[in-house]
């Protein structure tokens, strides 16, 4: 049966290489994931008993929306590359229209393989409806998840996602894709269907109105959201060295991750992995210099559709705080934070799993006091005293073994907070796997 979901939300501005890794994977005290059920119509719910075959529906990519993009759309077609990290024989897609102050109509979707090198599509696009129709109307504030489309995909596979919006509208956005993503010239209407490219001539840096791909399999035991700011969004990514960039090489430490799932795990013990993060954002709502950009884009304000509105969701892997000090929050705060997320999760049934405060040089003296804090607070028992199910080191991954403060040289970007390529792969590489196929519930 066809299902739409239209719901309507709040709008949003209310508003190491592997050697050093595998030492410190001996002191990674968990990792996630579990298999769930959930449907079209509703968030996945954990602790939920799974049927195989039966709703095995997972999220297998995101991109979290957090504004508007500058410029609007008209009456044209954007055609956006998404990289599943797990396949299956059917998907769909989750549209939103979150930020919109006007409504969103969408005349046609079609989904397709892509090589992800340019915009055109490997074979004919499929079409994607919304409740029986190639049209959907998407009310300011709301969203949608497509109905099923027969397709099959594989881990790792680049799907273009295509939608020809009518009128003029402000399309909500994913500031930074990381990869180019395609349009056609405002008023030239519906090219959903084109295999070719050609009629894409205009590009983008972000991704916009898709925020979510799921894809029908089960054989996977759940799906892992990556949580937090810019180290989970991908920032630093692309950066090879001085002067060299890849983007659309699908290198944060998410894809890596999710890559070494995929090949290390038997077919028995597969998850996927949903990246939820947004640059700039804040675990705590309090901190007084949070910029205008982010307001309202905390943990625990987008959490229901960000993460609680995915499928198949059984853990989070928590990356937050590192925007917090700067902002102006304390240790105080910032727990105060953790503790009201990890809550609602754990209350879901979803693991939680926490990484402490990553270095900065910029850190002032009580900035440092507060991190230590907050990091002996996750460090407790192993499990946040706890309240979350497990700690990632990824500061003892990034932090240099002679200057603390600061991130390992052969992991800057040069900015001193963020992981370049190499410091990516040293997150990936530090998450046990094995923890990770002994969490699942089934």
């Amino acid at each position: 049966m066809r299902r739409l979901l239209a719901r309507s939300l709040a709008t949003a501005r209310a508003p190491l290489a592997r050697g050093v890794a595998a030492a410190l994977a001996l002191a990674v005290a968990s990792s996630v994931l579990a298999a769930s059920t959930s449907t079209a119509a509703a968030p996945a719910t954990a602790g939920a008993e799974h049927h195989p075959g039966r709703d095995a529906w997972f999220t297998s990519w995101a991109a979290s929306q957090q504004g508007l993009a500058p410029t609007p759309l008209r009456d044209q077609s954007l055609r956006m590359i998404t990289h599943l990290s797990q396949g299956g024989d059917a998907v769909r897609i989750r549209v939103q229209n979150t930020f919109g102050r006007t409504p969103l109509t969408v005349d046609a979707a079609t989904v397709a393989h892509s090589d992800g090198k340019d915009a055109a599509t490997r074979g004919r696009p499929s079409a994607v409806t919304f409740n029986g129709s190639r049209r959907v109307v998407v009310p300011p504030g709301g969203e949608v998840w497509s109905d099923t489309t027969a397709l099959r995909t594989a881990a790792q596979d680049d799907l273009a996602v295509s939608l020809s919006v009518s009128g003029t509208v402000a399309p909500g956005r994913h500031e930074s894709a990381f990869r180019t993503n395609y349009l056609t010239p405002p008023g030239s209407g519906d090219h959903t269907a084109d295999p070719a490219g050609t009629a894409y001539t205009a590009t983008t840096g972000s991704t916009l109105l898709v925020s979510a791909v799921d894809v029908r399999n089960p054989r996977l035991r759940g799906s892992l959201v990556a949580y937090g700011s810019s180290v989970v969004d991908g920032t630093g990514s692309t950066n090879c060295g001085p002067d060299c960039s890849r983007p659309g090489a699908d290198l944060r430490w998410t894809d890596v991750l999710a890559r070494r799932i995929a090949s290390e795990l038997p077919p028995t013990r597969q998850f996927a992995l949903a990246n939820a993060g947004i640059g700039g954002t804040t675990s705590a709502a309090t901190c007084p210099g949070i910029g205008e950009p982010v307001r309202g884009l905390d943990a625990a304000a987008r959490l229901e559709r960000d993460v609680l509105a995915l499928h198949g969701v059984t853990g989070v892997l928590y990356y937050y705080g590192t925007n917090d000090l700067p902002a102006g929050c304390d240790a105080a705060q910032i727990e105060a934070s953790y503790r009201a997320v990890f809550g609602r999760l754990r209350a879901a049934g979803i693991k939680v799993y926490v990484t402490p405060i990553t270095p900065r040089p910029g850190y002032t003296d009580q900035h440092n006091r507060d991190r230590h804090a907050v990091g002996r607070f996750v460090a407790q028992w192993n499990n946040c005293g706890g309240t979350c199910d497990g700690v990632l080191p990824f500061d003892r991954v990034l932090e240099d073994p002679v200057r603390p403060n600061s991130i390992h040289p052969p992991y800057d970007t040069g900015d001193g907070v963020h992981a370049n390529i190499a410091g990516q792969q040293a997150l990936a590489d530090i998450v046990s796997l094995p923890m990770l196929a002994a969490s699942a519930r089934r």
